[in-house]
């Protein structure tokens, strides 16, 4: 068997940052401190801090357990193990994400292509970079961003209370009940029950003003889209 945490003097910061990850992998359920890290990858037990915290700050489930036979772990369960993704692949999957754009899905795909590129060796994700600046795309890159309280008060349940200007720019202040979302080739909308009008409305994302994700928690209400009478083929995106 292959040593995950083998290593050579002047490793790139790329690759100890992939090796790091590794060696808390095979190490699991085990810690390794600080120390221990450093001697194995001959560096400071500052840089092995500062990489980890690198790591933690791209998302990667390492949590620190105090003590005198404490360090870092790895949690398994949330990683992806190494994956055999082609460069081609990995830019494949960075231009269908750039579709996202302007959806309540956009920083959650970057999160996600960063865990991907990570886990890849350096010389695929260098060839993957290389061959993504080849690449040029034409649109609109001032596609409205999602707030984050839309985004929040639907994934947590919680009333959302914001400004709405309709069609016709006529104002008026919402307190909703976030249920989901539609999404359209030019809009993003939000879909949730209305405490002004007492019925379910659609309210596209880029009219909204100021939303807050209060601290009232509800019961999520049943949603049937085809009762919306939508003029268009509705579709639930596939997790496989």
């Amino acid at each position: 068997m292959s040593d995950p945490g083998a290593t050579v003097p002047g490793m790139n910061r790329t690759d100890r940052l992939y090796a790091l990850v590794e060696e808390l992998r095979a190490a699991c359920p085990r810690p390794r401190s600080a120390r221990w890290l450093a001697d194995r990858f001959e560096v400071s037990a500052r840089t092995v801090e500062r990489d980890i915290g690198a790591l933690q700050q791209a998302g990667v489930p390492i949590y620190a357990e105090p003590g005198r036979t404490g360090g870092y772990v790895l949690d398994k369960t949330r990683t992806l193990p190494p994956v055999n993704v082609s460069p081609a692949e990995a830019v494949a999957i960075a231009v269908a994400l750039e579709g996202l754009h302007g959806t309540p899905f956009a920083d959650a795909a970057r999160s996600a292509l960063r865990k991907v590129v990570a886990v890849m060796p350096a010389a695929d994700a260098g060839a993957a970079r290389e061959m993504a600046g080849r690449v040029v795309l034409l649109g609109d890159p001032s596609a409205p961003r999602v707030p984050t309280a839309v985004a929040r008060a639907l994934s947590a349940h919680r009333v959302l209370r914001f400004g709405y200007r309709d069609r016709h720019g006529a104002a008026t202040i919402r307190l909703i009940e976030p249920l989901g979302y539609i999404g359209g080739r030019d809009h993003w909308y939000l879909l949730g029950w209305c405490r002004l009008r007492q019925s379910t409305r659609c309210f596209r994302l880029d009219r909204i003003v100021d939303p807050v994700a209060t601290d009232e928690v509800v019961k999520p209400r049943p949603v049937d889209f085809a009762a919306l009478q939508i003029p268009h083929q509705l579709r639930a995106p596939a997790l496989v």
